[in-house]
């Protein structure tokens, strides 16, 4: 009797696997770099999402502002985030439901060697799932708080300028810390709580980042990117930021295009981290000094 089910059987090439592969590759990377453009023009344009996305980036700062913007795109309310391989070292899985529900970001490739001699990167779509969708119980991520003391000195922590008190009088009205730079320093008012001297002295330190080396700074074509990485630090730090508003953002970015407002956001990203980084030594320190004790 003829058999033809093994004729059916049919195997798919290897460089079949590989022609699939790539596209799916290829396509899952113009999709990242279309959603990232679509999410900063979007952003530009809405003080509400522009604020969701700062909010996105604090939470992951060390992420790139087009990841920042995919991630924003795909699943703002996201907490942790690791690939497939991560989370199983942690010892738990993506659940099954969600494998399909990838959040796609942008990793570095290889490097590559432009017409006019300079050096390129190529960037690859990774798959990456928040601890949302995978199996733990423990989905909750804990709020890290420190002593308010604490926080304050992290901040002025190897500033790049001088700080110095000033009584009320002596500042102009309503006005909590400002940039000298005349004097190469900030001054800050006398008498404030610390989450008022966190909010004003960081926005003046994000100032100093930005005039560093740059004679002819100006501070008003900067005020909002300075704005912005205040607010990034607050959240980071778990200040109140309930009197921050980003109403205006659509003037401040009008008539720009997506790279543009993407070398915006860079800006801010990284005179937020500065800071942060600053920061991140005397809160470890400090928290380490605050370990409990198991001695009896």
């Amino acid at each position: 009797m003829n058999n033809f089910d093994d004729m059916l059987n049919v195997p798919v090439y290897q460089d079949e696997k590989t022609a699939a592969f790539v596209a799916q590759s290829k396509e899952n990377r113009t999709r990242c770099y279309e959603m990232a453009d679509q999410t900063a023009m979007e952003i530009a344009g809405n003080g509400g999402s522009f604020q969701t996305y700062l909010d996105v980036q604090s939470r992951f700062d060390r992420y790139s502002v087009n990841n920042a913007l995919l991630i924003m795109a795909q699943n703002p309310e996201a907490t942790k985030l690791g690939d497939y391989g991560h989370w199983r070292e942690q010892g738990v899985y993506v659940q099954r439901a969600e494998k399909q529900n990838p959040i796609l970001i942008l990793e570095p490739g290889k490097e590559y060697t432009r017409e006019d001699g300079s050096t390129g990167q190529y960037y690859n779509a990774k798959k990456i799932y928040d601890i949302a969708q995978t199996t733990t119980k423990d989905k909750n991520q804990p709020s890290v708080t420190h002593d308010e003391k604490l926080v304050i000195r992290a901040l002025i922590h190897n500033a790049p300028i001088a700080l110095r008190t000033l009584e009320p009088e002596d500042m102009p009205a309503e006005v909590g810390a400002l940039l000298d730079t005349a004097n190469n320093c900030i001054d800050i008012r006398k008498g404030m709580s610390a989450e008022d001297i966190f909010r004003s002295v960081s926005v003046e330190l994000a100032h100093a980042e930005f005039a560093e080396n740059n004679p002819d700074y100006d501070r008003n074509e900067n005020s909002l990117k300075a704005y912005c990485a205040s607010y990034m630090l607050c959240k980071k730090n778990s200040i109140d930021t309930g009197g921050y508003s980003f109403d205006r953002v659509a003037d401040a970015f009008e008539g720009m295009e997506a790279q543009e407002i993407k070398g915006e956001l860079s800006d801010i990203r990284d005179a937020a981290g500065a800071i942060s980084s600053r920061m991140a030594k005397v809160l470890e320190q400090g928290s380490n000094t605050r370990q409990p004790s198991h001695e009896r």
